[in-house]
């Protein structure tokens, strides 16, 4: 079991469909409590669930879930992060993944529901998150209360025992690394980017 200290709240973190489900399961499969609530159930685009909670989204108004957070993992969608508010200290798994594999799974997440995406190119798309994700990390660098490990979700698929070690070093050690490791199924790997 690892020893977190309860006022370390840990978040996986990045876009959409970059594979913080998966980091989720993971260091719960390792240990490591995940903090959600089943509202969001599993489907076609994440069979093995979302591992979602609903409060995060709101965070800015109501930061007071961060209270239940410490020494368990909780998942936030990047942009959410600007919202924490100081005085805890956050450590974080950024799930980084091919954008144009990125950009192909929400395509088809949303068609599969019946929804289109918006009206720019892939192309355009890429430029959009890049530009975006490079703010982040400009930003997040000159956060003091933040530590950040940046986990490739395309690296973990070929060598998830790399990715394991990594994310128990950075987390203090005591993680289960062979459970952890066992989470990760590459058979989910569905778009894929061109080599």
């Amino acid at each position: 079991m690892p020893q977190i200290d309860a006022n370390i709240v840990t978040i996986v973190s990045g876009l959409p469909r970059s594979g913080t489900s998966m980091m989720m399961r993971m260091l719960d499969a390792g240990g490591l409590s995940a903090l959600t609530d089943h509202v969001r159930k599993a489907d076609a685009d994440n069979p093995r669930g979302y591992f979602e909670f609903e409060p995060v989204k709101k965070t800015k108004e109501d930061p007071s879930w961060l209270a239940q957070a410490g020494g368990r993992a909780v998942k936030m969608v990047y942009r959410l992060l600007y919202d924490l508010p100081p005085g805890r200290e956050y450590r974080i798994i950024f799930m980084r993944r091919k954008l144009e594999e990125v950009v192909a799974s929400q395509d088809v997440m949303l068609s599969r529901r019946g929804r289109q995406g918006g009206n720019l190119s892939q192309d355009k798309l890429i430029g959009l998150f890049e530009q975006q994700l490079a703010e982040f990390d400009a930003w997040v660098g000159r956060q003091p209360s933040f530590k950040v490990l940046y986990v490739s979700y395309n690296d973990t698929l070929t060598n998830p025992s790399a990715t394991v070690q990594a994310v128990n070093a950075f987390l203090g050690g005591g993680l289960d690394v062979a459970a952890m490791s066992k989470v990760v199924e590459p058979e989910l790997y569905r778009q894929r980017g061109e080599s």
